[in-house]
């Protein structure tokens, strides 16, 4: 039926490891492993790079990676460059976001083969001279962190995103311990199911250059489970709220589990996901 062949298929993922902050991937940049993605998914997905005719990428610490970092992922993975590239910038879930904007591209007509995905690289992001520009004439200069700055920064309450975490959880009434246990059960789970290999079939090695004559260094696992010790964590100081503050560095969201990663979905129509595998249909 005609619904069925506007129907999306994803026919291949890949995804780099999650790596720690200024860790094992800290010298490549987030546009680096947004290549190393996209060329593993069309590779798994058995999909020519000519083939593909969009690339929705999302990226939102951009700052010193160069104009149009979905334009140059794309191209580092062999996509010609007369296809049209969109870096896509929303806080959070800008890889989501291009995947709908993928997904919906198909629906409409406009492609049948599309990639989406997301970069990220918070050990590359900046710090900012913000005067610079306009001369620094006498007194002590500032830097501003482009991380913190541009990506966990609330511009409206003028807060560490962490602030808002704290009211979620006044409004919810969720205590320290509630946080510290779903974060335990959380980390548990990610490294039981690293060790049983339940991650392997989604992640692309990475080659990390390390210095000339040398081997490079290949990342394969999540950096950051390495480091889960659940008495550590549940001793650590809250971090945004002096007084019965309940966020902490290791039930909140992880700088080291945000940093260096990028994940990539190749669509296409369910007419094309016939001559292809399908992995998944999107609803």
């Amino acid at each position: 039926t005609s619904s069925f062949l506007t129907d999306v298929c994803v026919v291949g993922v890949a995804r780099t490891p999650m790596g720690g902050f200024l860790g094992a991937l800290s010298s490549l940049s987030a546009t680096k492993l947004g290549s190393v993605a996209i060329e593993a998914a069309l590779k798994r997905a058995n999909v020519d790079p000519s083939l593909v005719q969009e690339v929705f990428f999302g990226n939102v610490l951009s700052a010193n990676l160069g104009q149009a970092p979905a334009r140059q992922a794309a191209l580092g993975a062999g996509i010609p460059n007369t296809v049209v590239c969109t870096t896509v910038n929303k806080v959070c879930a800008s890889g989501m976001k291009a995947t709908m904007f993928a997904a919906q591209s198909i629906q409409l007509g406009s492609n049948d083969i599309v990639v989406a995905g997301g970069m990220e690289s918070m050990s590359n992001a900046p710090k900012y001279i913000a005067e610079a520009r306009k001369g620094s004439r006498f007194g002590h200069d500032s830097l501003v962190d482009g991380m913190l700055k541009d990506g966990l920064w609330d511009v409206y309450g003028d807060c560490a995103m962490g602030v808002c975490a704290e009211l979620c959880a006044d409004n919810h009434a969720l205590t320290r311990e509630d946080q510290d246990a779903f974060a335990i059960q959380s980390n548990e789970r990610g490294i039981a199911a690293r060790d049983s290999g339940a991650f392997a079939w989604e992640i692309v090695p990475v080659e990390v250059p390390v210095g000339r004559g040398k081997q490079p260094v290949l990342v394969e696992k999540d950096e950051s489970l390495d480091r889960f010790d659940p008495a550590k964590l549940r001793k650590l100081r809250p971090s945004f709220k002096e007084n019965a503050g309940t966020v902490t560095a290791g039930n909140a969201s992880s700088i080291r589990a945000l940093n260096l990663t990028s994940f990539l979905a190749v669509l296409c129509t369910a007419f094309n996901c016939c001559l292809l595998l399908q992995i998944a249909r999107l609803l």
